[in-house]
């Protein structure tokens, strides 16, 4: 069904007119006007999904893209270009360089929760680097995916930029054709599918999925700004944040006092939000059973829900363990579960038993101790001494590992995962090294001394 627009693609790429750098910077500044044109429309169409307010949507989704159009623009000259790198002695005569080129036609498959940042901002890196695009917006936001195909139709050619919306067929026959690069966001369930369709392709992919990411706060830690920060990127989006603490872990000793900090900046964030039914809602109703259910246990603030508008309170559940039915996979909303450890070596094998998180943050003064969880516990990013803010710097690559993903992006990063780099040895005719040919065994000794 898809054939003609992707054969379109695959022939515009063939005529090379993607390649050039002002054509490259020219897409990037028609996305960021057609974005501009279309803000309204774009707030518009978030708050009819989950009642997503203007600030938090400028803020996550539209104000970051704009920085990651701006970051590529002002950078992308140097990325591109060629680069020369050292040459051994064994290659005398020769120069070795590594060229940059775009993969060809690329999907996106962009998720429901950041429905416009998690479209736009892989695309810029596609854009960025030369490719076409076909991206594939969720059918659980149909407003924005809406608003996403009139920005794209706005800016490009079909045969350049287009959108696809649907449901599982749309992306199942999506999957059937030959891309030269797939970039999936969304869970670590359909990461698998995605991977094995574009097995049949040997098409490269990069998934960004998710996964239990903890908050580890040490006896030492800043309390009430571990608290405050872990509840802004907890709770921010209704908790449907794939890097949001999914759990605190916290040293038994200030686990309490921790507790009654969370309450509080819970209660002064979120309870007018809450109380006026301005707090963002869960996506759909098979989601909203799913949180709820989590509900239970020792529960020191929240657990309070209106079905109708698929809205839950912001939830603490203190003295949780890993049996607890929250533990069992990522949480994905407003929930948040505090658990407690007496010793660190275990909290740490602990975590390390389960997937590896996409993030991870710890809250502590001692800067060996957080060096030493780091460096012991797999994950694919995060911070310390605060949540999320890591996604805010194009200087630091955005990805996970295992279960929580694969590939990176982000600034450079963008731009790196939709660019093949070309490895080229340029040799000489000025002369003919003869170590070579087949008379290298006269040279036996030499070529051991060089190579060892």
């Amino acid at each position: 069904m898809y054939e003609s627009v992707f054969h379109k693609q695959k022939q515009f790429f063939q005529t090379k007119d993607t390649l050039a750098i002002p054509t490259r910077i020219k897409a990037l500044k028609q996305l960021k006007d057609a974005i501009k044109l279309h803000e309204d429309d774009i707030f518009s169409a978030m708050r009819a999904d989950y009642n997503k307010n203007e600030s938090d949507a400028f803020l996550t989704e539209i104000g970051i893209i704009y920085s990651e159009i701006n970051f590529h623009i002002e950078n992308l000259k140097d990325w591109a270009a060629p680069v020369d790198v050292k040459t051994p002695v064994t290659h005398f005569g020769a120069k070795s360089t590594i060229y940059k080129e775009p993969f060809g036609v690329t999907l996106i498959i962009s998720p429901w929760n950041y429905p416009f940042n998690l479209a736009m901002a892989p695309l810029v890196g596609a854009l960025s680097a030369g490719n076409t695009a076909i991206l594939k917006p969720s059918e659980h936001t149909p407003n924005v995916s809406s608003t996403i195909s009139r920005i794209i139709a706005s800016a490009f050619p079909e045969k350049y930029v287009t959108t696809i919306e649907g449901g599982i067929e749309t992306n199942q026959q999506l999957l059937d054709l030959p891309f030269d690069y797939i970039f999936y966001t969304g869970s670590s369930q359909v990461g698998k599918i995605v991977m094995e369709a574009a097995s049949k392709h040997l098409t490269p992919v990069t998934l960004e999925l998710g996964g239990k990411s903890p908050s580890i706060v040490m006896k030492d830690a800043n309390l009430k700004l571990a608290a405050k920060r872990i509840v802004w990127g907890k709770f921010m989006n209704a908790g449907q944040t794939c890097v949001a603490t999914d759990y605190v872990y916290a040293d038994n000793r200030i686990k309490d006092q921790l507790v009654k900090h969370l309450k509080h900046y819970t209660h002064k964030f979120y309870n007018k939000e809450f109380e006026s039914e301005d707090y963002m809602q869960i996506i759909n109703d098979r989601h909203f059973k799913r949180v709820h259910g989590y509900i239970e246990g020792d529960i020191a603030y929240g657990g309070r829900s209106h079905k109708s508008k698929r809205m839950i309170e912001p939830t603490i559940i203190q003295n949780a363990d890993f049996s607890h039915p929250a533990m069992k996979e990522e949480i994905f909303g407003p929930v948040l579960p505090v658990l407690g450890f007496d010793d660190l070596e275990k909290a740490m094998i602990d975590i390390r038993d389960m997937p590896d998180p996409l993030a991870l943050y710890v809250f502590t003064e001692d800067r060996s101790a957080a060096r030493h969880i780091i460096e012991n516990i797999p994950f694919g990013g995060g911070a310390v001494n605060d949540t999320m803010f890591h996604l805010a710097t194009p200087h630091l690559p955005f990805g996970g590992r295992g279960h929580s993903g694969m590939g990176k992006y982000h600034g450079r990063y963008s731009f790196d995962t939709f660019t093949h780099e070309k490895s080229i040895l340029h040799q000489t005719t000025l002369f003919d090294i003869p170590l070579r040919y087949p008379n290298y065994r006269k040279f036996q000794k030499l070529l051991k001394y060089i190579w060892k």
